[in-house]
């Protein structure tokens, strides 16, 4: 199977398991938080915000490593996860640690400390189960882990259906979290021995060092990201308690559905990308470019359809007891939108071993939303922490940019132009659509949309020739390389 084929297939498998999984998802959300209602899902959502920040432990990059790694030398794979998976071992007992003294240390009720206690098993097993979908990826085979994630959505919510018709608590629905992430890890074991390496212990302290230091800038980045991430939820519930954090966690969880279009190319194109970094600069130049193109032209439709329908969405799938929620998404969606333009420039510096440079800038952005929070929440509650992510999104972007340039690669600004003006065009011309035929039934009303807007986008010519050539050669298996240059 040539180039262009293995990326169309990870890259349908992933996005059709991103289909299925956010379906799955998405019924999750509007069954427990209607269940537990704004306060217990609060509750929740403040639980994995919280074990959120302390996931980077269980890592520290080296699942990014490992799949670097093992997609340019596959020989690497059992002297990586092998290795790893002791690493892990000894961080996860570490990360436990952590997260039962703060909770400790903060004036929680003991339902709320028991809940982040059952996330915290569920995220510690997450984190290997990320590494067996590091080799995965890494061998260009993410059908396994398709059904996995697929698998993984669907016990979800079948868990969650079993805890609402036996009326438990939101405990019962943590240890459900926990339970189906244990049973998740057991299926990724069986599949990495069968068709890659057998997982084993291994302990290589002259490979350890190395590695923890190449993977570090990762593990630095991950962790500035989740402080962006999960900081909000965490000082909205220590300052404005469980009802907002319900309130704001149902919105965010919502637009969260949304990243599951730069998950799947990620995944697809990132060992392709790291790969061509070594064999062929201009491959990999021509990959980032359409990468770029490609986020830009699913990004702005979804904010101005989010933004125009989210009264409509929010009470629809969490009822009116969530009404704030709808202000939160419009927010929220916009930094969606700035997540998926500058995918293709993070992806750069990861594939081009630049990782230190997206540990400064989320660093700093981290710090950042970090001071937003702490000035806008006491004023404004979720707004102000909508807005306080919304701003540090920008600024992540905006420094991406800015680094780019400086190194010597940057997007060309006219295409930048040309391309924006059309999605922007398109995008307006299926607004107005929604606008005015704003009371159609919602499953009419939103695939009506999408068919105009792209409609429009290859009325003007916003899928170029170049794009259309590399469509009809995945189809026809008829690729090379040079479709890459």
């Amino acid at each position: 199977m040539n180039i262009v084929q293995r990326v169309a297939k990870n890259a349908s498998a992933i996005f059709l398991t991103k289909v299925i999984g956010g379906i799955f998802n998405f019924f999750f959300i509007m069954y427990i938080a209607r269940y537990l209602g704004a306060g217990d899902f609060g509750v929740l959502s403040f639980a994995f915000a919280f074990t959120g920040l302390f996931e980077v432990f269980t890592d520290l990059g080296l699942n990014t490593l490992t799949l670097r790694e093992v997609a340019r030398e596959r020989s690497l794979v059992g002297k990586y996860l092998n290795n790893i998976l002791v690493i892990k071992l000894i961080l996860a007992v570490v990360t436990f640690g952590l997260v039962a003294l703060t909770i400790n240390l903060l004036d929680y009720p003991e339902q709320t400390k028991m809940v982040v206690y059952l996330t915290a098993f569920a995220v510690i097993t997450g984190a290997f189960t990320k590494l067996f979908y590091s080799v995965f990826q890494a061998h260009e085979e993410m059908e396994y882990q398709s059904f996995g994630q697929i698998l993984s959505s669907a016990l979800l919510l079948a868990g969650a259906l079993f805890v609402i018709s036996n009326k438990l608590s939101v405990k019962e629905m943590a240890l459900v979290y926990f339970i189906i992430s244990a049973i998740i890890l057991l299926y990724t074991i069986i599949v990495c021995a069968r068709r890659f390496v057998k997982p084993g212990m291994q302990v290589d302290l002259a490979f350890w060092m190395p590695t923890v230091r190449k993977a570090l800038p990762f593990g630095i980045t991950a962790t500035f990201v989740m402080v962006y991430l999960w900081i909000d939820s965490v000082m909205l519930s220590v300052m404005k308690g469980d009802e907002v954090v319900g309130w704001y966690g149902a919105a965010y969880r919502l637009v969260l559905v949304l990243l599951f279009f730069p998950i799947a190319f990620n995944s697809a194109v990132f060992p392709i990308m790291s790969r061509f970094y070594i064999s062929s600069k201009n491959s990999f130049r021509f990959v980032c470019e359409r990468l770029f193109k490609y986020m830009s032209i699913l990004a702005l439709p979804i904010g101005v359809a989010a933004t125009i329908l989210a009264k409509r969405i929010i009470l629809l799938v969490f009822g009116a007891g969530y009404a704030p929620s709808v202000v939160i998404m419009k927010i929220l969606v916009w930094a969606i939108v700035f997540l998926f333009t500058r995918n293709a420039f993070e992806r750069f510096f990861e594939a081009a071993d630049l990782q230190v440079i997206l540990a400064k800038i989320f660093g700093s952005c981290a710090v950042l939303n970090i001071i937003l929070n702490l000035i806008l929440i006491p004023r404004y509650s979720y707004k102000g922490a909508a807005f306080a992510t919304l701003l540090s999104d920008l600024a992540i972007l905006l420094l991406e940019v800015i680094y780019s340039v400086r190194l010597g690669y940057s997007i060309d600004a006219g295409k930048v132009a040309n391309i924006m003006a059309k999605i922007l065009t398109a995008s307006l011309v299926m607004g107005a659509f929604l606008i005015y035929f704003k009371n159609l039934n919602l499953a009419v009303l939103v695939p009506s949309g999408a068919i105009i807007y792209f409609s429009v986008v290859f009325f003007l010519k916003g899928i170029d020739a170049k794009d259309r050539e590399l469509l009809a050669r995945m189809i026809s298996g008829k690729t090379k390389e040079s479709d890459f240059l």
